[in-house]
């Protein structure tokens, strides 16, 4: 019949075993099971073999008496200390120089990959050779070479050399701290406050730019805040800055804080090492901005320092920011390497640890979840900023 509609043809039905839905679902439930079924076989396997050994399991030796010092803290340690207070020590100083390293060789690497760019011939080539010679030298050698020179071409503690109040010389690097005081806890208080209001501050001046097309002076506020609180509570406080300044008693320094030779070798390795592989990184993302965008900057009047920074840095961020979430990674787990030149990290530390308890796999499991749980955080953060970033597409 004329008026009648022609009827949409049904799709023939699929066996299951053809369906790649169904598929999909039942490789990924057999090979969950798997895993699970190998891990079990590992832990229980492993357990009965520790019995028939006679080897004690657990994490009781944690609360134990460690009886080893450690030459570099961050928090009050003696050998009376229990081992997990040393391993505590030891997560703090993996933090402390991975964090560090992070810091200089961004900005390192960040400087050499925009002068592999440079139209100045010597610069761009002293910046090639550095990436193509610093890249191909193993990262362990780096560290002997930079230890070794540190404390060879170092005078002892009676020839140190000073500048003020700080002593270089082959114990380390000594220098005054403030003592501590009742008020420095409250000026820390105004700074974690300052530094809460001045992202409160720059995204209402974000939002009052985008409303208003008036810029609000968000450096000069945010300096305030940041400094000016603290300031206040110092000034309040009746200025409570009293230094302990070292000395030298001996055959070496007392008083103040030290940093170790081991401590600057490992952090001078793994920041020229990284910053290699980062100056690369830079250079590439830069490279993929189109040129269009510096000549439209400079038609616009803007120097090329100011045209990097504001116009073609922050496009550039797009292309940079997941390959440097990478060598954050390899500096986290490079800094393993600190055991080699006598640096007392979380790996040092738990050796030790399992040299005198015997808990090998304990350790090992404590290792992992130490660098597990750090590389999962700079992970999260930086995937959280690549996101942040990213083109907003309509």
């Amino acid at each position: 019949m004329a008026g009648r509609q022609p009827q949409a043809s049904v799709p023939p039905r699929v066996a299951p075993w053809r369906d790649p839905v169904i598929r999909g679902y039942v490789f990924q439930i057999v090979v969950f099971g798997a895993v699970v079924a190998l891990a079990w076989w590992l832990v229980t396997n492993t357990l009965q073999n520790m019995e028939r050994q006679k080897i004690a399991s657990g994490f009781g030796f944690i609360t134990q008496e460690s009886g080893f010092d450690i030459g570099d803290t961050l928090i009050p340690y003696s050998p009376a200390s229990t081992y997990g207070e040393a391993i505590w020590v030891g997560i703090l100083n993996t933090l402390r120089v991975a964090l560090l390293g992070i810091v200089f060789s961004t900005v390192l690497g960040t400087v050499i990959g925009i002068g592999r760019l440079s139209t100045n011939w010597l610069l761009a080539k002293i910046c090639g050779w550095y990436v193509e010679i610093i890249r191909n030298i193993p990262l362990l050698l780096q560290l002997f070479i930079w230890y070794k020179l540190i404390t060879l071409y170092s005078p002892g503690p009676r020839e140190a050399a000073t500048i003020g109040n700080v002593f270089i010389s082959n114990r380390g690097v000594q220098f005054p701290v403030p003592k501590a005081d009742p008020a420095h806890m409250w000026m820390g208080i105004a700074l974690l406050l300052g530094i809460a209001a001045s992202f409160v501050l720059a995204r209402w001046a974000k939002a009052r730019q985008h409303a208003t097309g008036q810029q609000f002076p968000t450096g000069w506020a945010t300096l305030g805040l940041i400094l000016g609180l603290p300031l206040i509570v110092f000034i309040g406080a009746g200025f409570p800055l009293v230094w302990d300044v070292p000395e030298l008693k001996g055959f070496n320094f007392q008083g103040g804080v030290v940093l170790l030779p081991e401590f600057f070798a490992l952090l001078l390795g793994l920041t020229i090492y990284t910053a290699a592989f980062i100056a690369e990184i830079v250079r590439a993302g830069i490279l993929a901005v189109n040129r269009g965008q510096s000549e439209a900057a400079a038609a616009l009047g803007l120097r090329p320092g100011t045209s990097m920074r504001l116009v073609i840095l922050p496009q550039a961020l797009r292309v940079i920011i997941p390959p440097m979430t990478s060598q954050y990674l390899n500096i986290t787990k490079n800094s393993s390497l600190a055991i080699a030149i006598g640096y007392p990290d979380v790996v040092a530390i738990l050796n030790t640890t399992m040299n005198q308890t015997g808990q090998a796999i304990e350790g090992t499991a404590l290792i992992m979840a130490c660098y597990l749980t750090v590389s999962l955080s700079i992970s999260f953060f930086m995937n959280w900023y690549n996101k942040k970033i990213s083109l907003v597409e309509r």
